[in-house]
């Protein structure tokens, strides 16, 4: 449809009408076990707690949770500078209008040509080498208006503050002649005496057709004031909206990671598609000590009132832990079908499993079972900083002699058990 060729693409959910309990796939029995080791797949999966959850992938057309792709291994000790290891799916290098702003001539050099594209949406958080920002050493302010009555902008410049805070900004974007097609982007870096470091870019715009899309990057370091750790913070929201119809799209992702191997991965996903809504979160959640927890939760619903989910979570630590995880669906007379299921696993090859579902299923058994989970990240500390070459070499204001910065110990320290804008309590609390 015209949306898919605009960045607007198909629901990640099978959107259709009601579908029976018996429509659900069944658990699997036997789970693969070992250890979390070098090979493990570079990519986030459902680490085998989902493969118990009724799911297919037909029917919910996830690509699966994704987070940054790297090679897999265990997370390394020192911090030698790594060879790039983006993150899965480039961004879109389709062009776009661009002949609505190719530059003819400027008084200072080639103008801004416009690299906006509507996002693609399951791409995670895109590489440095990828957005490509590149600041002038110079203030600049310059205009133009091209041959075809398109006309475009750019302008840097420096912000100073206090502590020594310093910003570094390019604005530039572009129109054609009648301001049917538009975009813009911005770049930027920033630090200051404690330490900190940010680097992020900021892009929009719309085309003639009404189509109109938003895009965020981040990525942050810092020292933590109560534990005293190096931490490195990446971030990027996106989100687009058809012009023609009533559909579009809007994901959150960020990444947490510290120097001692604590890490946390998220995502917020929203989309519509005409009468046709789904949404998706899941994290992850490593303490850098063996703790993990991971879960997903995602559901979907039309306007005729069927609605559909599936979710899991699993913990883990020293080979022992849990999974549990349900699957429900609501006709739009209101009949609810579910099913609950729930693993145990004591580290000494038994797993007791048990569930039940609204129809009389249930089970509860204990089987000889090894237990399978990723107690590390396959993409850690030592990743990302080798993949944060920008950001490390961002210079701050020189301090003088004798002044020092100032740290602000007022506020607590930020939870590190949810992520944001997720209560700390579990996503499964009340599944019985």
């Amino acid at each position: 449809m015209a949306a898919c060729s605009r960045g607007l693409v198909w629901p990640p959910f099978d959107l259709t009408t009601a579908r029976g309990a018996a429509s659900w796939p069944r658990r699997r029995a036997a789970i693969r076990c070992c250890c979390a080791g070098a090979d493990s797949e570079p990519r986030r999966r459902l680490s085998r707690a989902a493969a118990v959850a009724p799911e297919r992938a037909e029917e919910w057309r996830i690509d699966g949770n994704k987070p940054s792709a790297a090679a897999p291994g265990r997370r390394r000790a020192s911090l030698t500078a790594m060879p790039p290891l983006p993150f899965p799916a480039p961004r879109s290098r389709r062009q776009f209008k661009q002949q609505d702003f190719y530059p003819r001539c400027t008084p200072r050099g080639p103008a801004p040509q416009s690299r906006d594209t509507p996002p693609k949406r399951d791409t995670g958080i895109a590489s440095e080498k990828e957005w490509g920002i590149n600041l002038p050493d110079e203030a600049v302010k310059e205009s133009g208006i091209n041959e075809d009555g398109s006309t475009w902008y750019r302008e840097s410049g420096e912000d100073i503050g206090e502590n020594g805070y310093r910003c570094r900004w390019t604005r530039m974007g572009g129109q054609n002649h009648d301001g049917s097609t538009e975009w813009k982007e911005t770049w930027w870096e920033k630090s200051d005496w404690t330490g900190y470091k940010e680097l992020g870019a900021e892009k929009s715009g719309k085309n003639a057709e009404g189509d109109s899309w938003w895009e965020k990057w981040k990525e942050v370091l810092y020292q933590d004031e109560w534990s005293n750790l190096a931490r490195i913070e990446r971030s990027a929201e996106k989100q687009a909206k058809s012009g023609v119809e009533n559909a579009g799209w809007y994901e959150k992702w960020w990444e947490k990671y510290d120097a001692k191997g604590w890490t946390e991965k998220g995502a917020h996903k929203y989309g519509r598609l005409n009468e046709q809504s789904w949404w998706e979160r899941w994290g992850e959640h490593y303490d850098g000590c063996g703790f993990v927890l991971k879960w997903t939760d995602k559901w979907a619903e039309t306007d005729l009132g069927t609605k559909w989910g599936d979710k899991w979570e699993e913990k883990f630590f020293a080979g022992i832990g849990s999974r549990q995880g349900e699957t429900w669906h609501v006709s739009p007379g209101g009949e609810r079908w579910s099913r609950t299921w729930g693993e145990e696993h004591f580290g000494n090859g038994k797993v007791h499993k048990y569930g039940k579902s609204t129809t009389g299923e249930s089970w509860d058994l204990v089987v000889d079972e090894e237990t399978y989970y990723e107690a590390e990240p396959h993409y850690g500390w030592a990743d990302v900083v080798g993949d944060s070459t920008q950001l490390l070499s961002i210079q701050p204001v020189e301090r003088p002699p004798g002044v020092f910065p100032a740290i602000d110990f007022s506020s607590a320290p930020p939870p590190k058990d949810a992520p944001p804008g997720m209560p700390p309590s579990s996503p499964l609390d009340g599944v019985d």
